[in-house]
């Protein structure tokens, strides 16, 4: 099969970034990096002085994350540096939550009643209308520094008490800035900033659990463990952390949540357990663009953790799990009663926003006129946003469009999926 070309290189800051993690430790300036439980558990403990990380459910998923990315994410030297700051910081987080909820114990008492949640594949147009809700009062959404810190620091009733400003921002913003310099691309396949309406992904990967690590390390036997668990205690965690968040935002506990992530589609049953009376919003795509496209957002963040990364391998792994979550969700969507959901497609925003948003509207009973002015400064200040447009291929990736279609072939007939015709030279898409 004649290639289009191959992913884009990582940037000469992580080659940099590597040389100097590799340097110091032949020098002695920078200890071994440790991924054992025990180890993170107790440098977790010794930092916060606190002991209760709240329901031991997540030792389990972190076991098999250990094992896997010792034994499988051939990480790089500042890899293995980052894996440790983010578990770490995961777990600190965890010890921290409990610290809140038991020092403020109404704040697992706040309801969170009727959520609206988008469920849709990866890059399918999902953080666009989530964006759009959001930009809508009568909602309350998480913001991009609480998705990455949505735990509180113990000097937080300062920032409550007016007496000093929340460092979770300046944390936010100094690690975009890290990540610009990893990978430039990343403005592009997901514009964002600290105070932009983010997904709840960070939430349920404080358990140690789903699909936030699968796009950072390549971890085969942890992403098939995960398939093969119920997820219900991540959920329930998540969902107190976002009590947790609207407590800190001195939210209305009135306001229904905005909720989005590509996680939910392997995990409805989950979901609808802890959010039992949700409204669902389903998107669709071409999954040509949505398998090109999560490879493309996959080997750009692996290839920065491991030197040892494969396009082939990328889009394999890929197209069986964008096959995996609508097969998935198909399958939940069975028991959902049609009243709850509605269906949007990529094509339908891209054509009038404004009147897909009406008709979403219509079904959550709500007047669209007053966010609509808010709708329309989001999207001008999308397009000044998104400096460039997101390549990707999926001959890049190693995979015929015709078998990706054959795949999804039964998804395309049921739901009416748009398809696109082919564009020599790679993709352009927004998502």
């Amino acid at each position: 099969m004649a290639r289009t070309g191959r992913p884009l290189p990582r940037t000469r800051f992580i080659g940099a970034l590597n040389h100097a993690v590799a340097g110091a430790r032949r020098l002695g300036l920078l200890e071994p990096v440790s991924l054992e439980a025990d180890e993170l558990l107790a440098h977790a403990r010794r930092e916060t002085g606190l002991e209760d990380f709240g329901d031991t459910w997540f030792e389990q998923p972190m076991a098999v994350l250990l094992r896997s990315a010792r034994e499988e994410a051939r990480l790089n030297p500042a890899g293995e540096v980052a894996a440790a700051a983010t578990l770490h910081h995961l777990l600190r987080d965890r010890l921290l939550a409990q610290m809140w909820f038991t020092r403020h114990p109404e704040i697992l008492a706040r309801p969170l009643r009727n959520p609206v949640v988008i469920v849709g594949p990866m890059r399918s147009g999902t953080t666009r209308l989530h964006r759009l809700l959001a930009s809508d009062r009568r909602f309350a959404h998480l913001r991009s520094f609480e998705t990455i810190s949505p735990v509180p620091r113990p000097e937080f009733t300062e920032v409550l008490a007016g007496g000093a400003q929340d460092f979770r921002p300046v944390l936010a913003r100094r690690i975009m800035r890290v990540a610009r310099l990893a990978n430039p691309r990343t403005l592009s396949i997901h514009p964002t900033g600290p105070y932009e309406p983010e997904e709840e992904l960070g939430l349920i990967a404080a358990s140690l659990y789903g699909m936030k690590f699968e796009t950072q390390w390549q971890v085969p036997t942890y992403a098939r463990w995960c398939e093969n668990r119920s997820a219900v205690p991540a959920y329930r965690h998540m969902a107190n952390l976002l009590r947790l968040v609207g407590w800190s935002q001195q939210e209305s506990s009135l306001r229904p949540w905005i909720l989005k992530t590509p996680q939910h589609m392997l995990d409805l049953p989950a979901l609808l357990e802890v959010f039992p009376d949700a409204r669902l919003i389903f998107t669709h795509r071409d999954p040509e663009r949505i398998v090109g496209s999560a490879a493309s957002l996959a080997w750009n963040q692996t290839s920065i953790y491991s030197d040892d990364v494969h396009p082939d391998a990328i889009g394999r792994e890929w197209l069986r799990k964008s096959g995996l979550m609508i097969d998935r969700m198909r399958a939940a969507r069975q028991a959902i009663p049609e009243s709850r959901m509605i269906d949007v497609h990529y094509e339908e925003v891209e054509r009038d926003w404004g009147a897909t948003m009406r008709r979403i509207y219509a079904f959550l009973g709500l007047d669209p006129a007053p966010a609509m002015p808010a709708m329309a400064r989001y999207m001008q200040r999308s397009a000044a946003l998104k400096h460039t447009p997101h390549e990707y291929s999926l001959e890049a990736f190693g995979l015929p469009r015709e078998e990706v279609h054959e795949r999804f072939a039964d998804y395309i007939s049921a739901f009416g999926v748009h398809i696109a015709a082919p564009a020599p030279g790679g993709l352009r898409a927004r998502a």
